[in-house]
């Protein structure tokens, strides 16, 4: 019997899932993946610079100076997921204009422009992200963005009569771009099933 294989979202969702266990944030553990044409052109995980002690060794500075998630980004020692997969892909010449960026968590404002201006057309996230300019901006630039929702799914399938046991399967929702800029912080949005 042939094995379940996942289809290309759910790939590459589980790959920046386990880019994200690279993380050094102690507040949340970010991973994303830029992805053409199916094929993996960078991948980037939260945390400070390269040579810089890590948050997990030294402390968080946000946490030391009471700054909820979403406010104040600068005041941070870290590099958001998002960011360091763009500056890993200029850093080795690779080109992500037209690409799809793949993210545990809803980019924040600073990367989202990052991303508009990279030239990325399409964004699959797993979490959100407390950043109401982060949706105004998504709104605002027509990018697309959709929330990707993680289903445990039982195979009917059996083998001498035992159950085959369960896979994970992926589904992208499409998050309504609109609906998004008229609720706090996208609480509310609407979302429709991505018929893609």
């Amino acid at each position: 019997m042939r094995a379940h294989r996942p289809d290309w979202d759910s790939y590459f969702m589980e790959i920046a899932r386990i880019v994200s266990k690279r993380s050094t944030c102690m507040r949340r553990s970010v991973g994303s993946v830029i992805v053409k044409s199916k094929r993996i052109l960078s991948t980037g995980y939260n945390g400070a610079p390269i040579g810089l002690e890590h948050c997990i060794d030294m402390g968080c500075l946000r946490e030391r100076r009471k700054i909820a998630s979403g406010e104040r980004h600068e005041l941070c020692r870290g590099l958001h997921a998002e960011q360091n997969a763009i500056i890993q892909a200029a850093y080795h010449g690779v080109s992500i204009n037209g690409a799809d960026l793949y993210s545990t968590h809803l980019p924040c404002s600073i990367c989202i422009k990052m991303i508009i201006n990279a030239g990325i057309e399409k964004v699959l996230y797993s979490d959100g992200y407390p950043d109401e300019l982060s949706l105004e901006l998504i709104r605002e630039s027509g990018i697309t963005v959709r929330q990707f929702e993680v289903a445990e799914i039982a195979e009917a399938g059996t083998d001498h009569g035992k159950k085959t046991g369960r896979h994970s399967t992926g589904a992208a929702r499409h998050v309504d771009s609109k609906a998004l800029g008229r609720s706090k912080a996208g609480r509310k949005a609407k979302v429709n099933a991505d018929k893609s």
